[in-house]
């Protein structure tokens, strides 16, 4: 009877919660989709292996074209990463040796957890995104991260334009007002959390 009880009550914390939050957990779920991003994880703390991320970094964005390609489609440029991991983590691993490090760098294509991380006036939502992550020694230190696609953190070619006005070249309304007003979502971002992991503990049961 437990059990059934259970059943019962999850069944109505969900239909409210997702009657509510419906369309929260879809615009995000899109810009999971949407979007591809670079993460670049440090040796250490220390401000040697700090400074040579940013180094690496700085290098593949100035490498970026080679790398993803002139054409900036989602698809494209996650073929491209596929295809040329070999490629990135060579350049990483000459930043390395340039800079005196006897350490190697590991680089995948991955789709990886991220906690809400804000960019710039732009605040990107947690969830499960696509990603480079190029892991650099034993990538104890802070990472680096940034939106590759659409392309937020690759130099523009031509006219210097803002964050907010790129993204919105890429992103729909629903999106762009999460992006830029993350306040205004942060108790239901919550309560499809709380759903979430009572839903998790239900399954526990059975």
């Amino acid at each position: 009877m437990k059990k059934l009880d259970a059943v019962f009550l999850i069944g109505i914390i969900g239909a409210v919660v997702f009657s509510n939050f419906s369309g929260v957990t879809g615009t995000v779920s899109k810009l999971e989709k949407d979007v591809l991003r670079m993460h670049i994880l440090a040796n250490s703390d220390s401000a040697e292996d700090q400074s040579v991320k940013l180094k690496v970094r700085d290098r593949l964005l100035e490498c970026s074209e080679e790398i993803f390609g002139e054409n900036f489609s989602l698809e494209d440029m996650k073929k491209n990463a596929g295809e040329k991991l070999d490629a990135i983590n060579k350049i990483a691993e000459e930043v390395l040796r340039e800079n005196g490090f006897s350490y190697g760098s590991n680089t995948e294509f991955v789709n990886m957890e991220f906690s809400a991380r804000k960019y710039g006036e732009l605040t990107m939502p947690a969830g499960n995104y696509d990603a480079v992550r190029i892991t650099l020694g034993e990538a104890k230190g802070h990472n680096w991260w940034c939106v590759m696609y659409p392309p937020l953190c690759i130099p523009a070619a031509e006219e210097a334009v803002s964050d907010e006005e790129r993204a919105e070249e890429y992103f729909d309304g629903s999106e762009m007002d999460m992006l830029e007003n993350p306040d205004d979502y942060e108790i239901r971002f919550r309560c499809v959390d709380i759903y979430k992991s009572f839903k998790e503990k239900i399954k526990k049961i059975f």
